[in-house]
């Protein structure tokens, strides 16, 4: 009986997981990238706080506690609702949080010398998930339609939604792991990492709300989806991986140098 229920909970976990975030593999990409770009103290300092774990090995963290409600405050974290014609700092903040306070909360418990270490840990976690999750641009969507969920579509016959598309159904289509996908990213030099890195993190969402207002313009409700939209914007994903890992690496580059 025991089993049952354990798996039972397993498949609900799985299938809110499908429609609520960058996939798994998406994250562990963000984590993997971040990984190849950090200092040798900010290496230092992750893997003790990790205890020897990697960035990708933890990226996942952050969705895996929301089947606990003793978590259930940090929802609104993975999100931020932003009117399309409108920058963050016009909208009167959320009273539960949102994904720019996320950050910043979880960058300023990082730098707190006197935070505990419990309380380090927890939000290391959080954080390189977070930044995971701002660049997946659906997660700066608009209210209405709940960034894109309640824009119902054909993905290659099978019922999907505007969000899930770009959470997951086309990393996962694609077929890579996360090892793979990582290596997979285009080849950049110094100056182009360097321009990357640069801004801050409403400058980030900002770039992200941009990207979003040209996705809801690419559908319809109802439309049937695929090859041929996969192909569209297929490096916009990779670009879009590859943007959160190395700026993930450089806000935890700026938290422990």
């Amino acid at each position: 009986m025991r089993s049952i229920v354990l798996l039972c909970l397993l498949s609900a976990h799985l299938v809110m997981g499908n429609s609520n975030f960058w996939s798994k593999t998406g994250h562990r990409v963000v984590g993997e990238v971040a990984m190849g770009h950090l200092n040798r103290k900010t290496k230092r300092e992750v893997s003790k706080l990790l205890n020897g774990q990697s960035l990708a090995a933890v990226s996942n963290y952050a969705d895996i506690i929301k089947s606990d409600r003793a978590f259930k405050s940090f929802s609104a974290w993975h999100y931020v609702n932003i009117p399309l014609d409108k920058n963050y700092s016009e909208v009167e903040p959320s009273p539960n949080g949102d994904l720019v306070t996320g950050i910043q909360k979880c960058i300023e418990i990082l730098k707190n010398q006197n935070s505990t270490e419990a309380d380090r840990i927890f939000y290391l976690k959080m954080l390189i998930h977070l930044i995971g999750d701002l660049h997946q641009p659906m997660h700066v969507g608009r209210a209405e339609d709940k960034g894109g969920n309640d824009i119902q579509l054909q993905w290659f016959g099978k019922g999907s939604n505007l969000h899930r598309v770009w959470d997951s159904n086309m990393i996962n289509d694609y077929g890579m792991s996360y090892t793979e996908l990582s290596k997979k990213l285009p080849v950049l030099d110094k100056e182009q990492i360097r321009e990357i890195k640069k801004g801050t993190v409403l400058e980030w969402v900002k770039e992200s709300q941009e990207l979003v207002n040209e996705i809801y313009s690419s559908v319809g409700k109802g439309e049937k989806l695929g090859y041929s939209y996969s192909y569209k914007y297929w490096n916009t994903v990779e670009k879009q991986l590859q943007k959160g890992g190395l700026r993930l690496a450089q806000v935890l580059n700026d938290i422990f140098s």
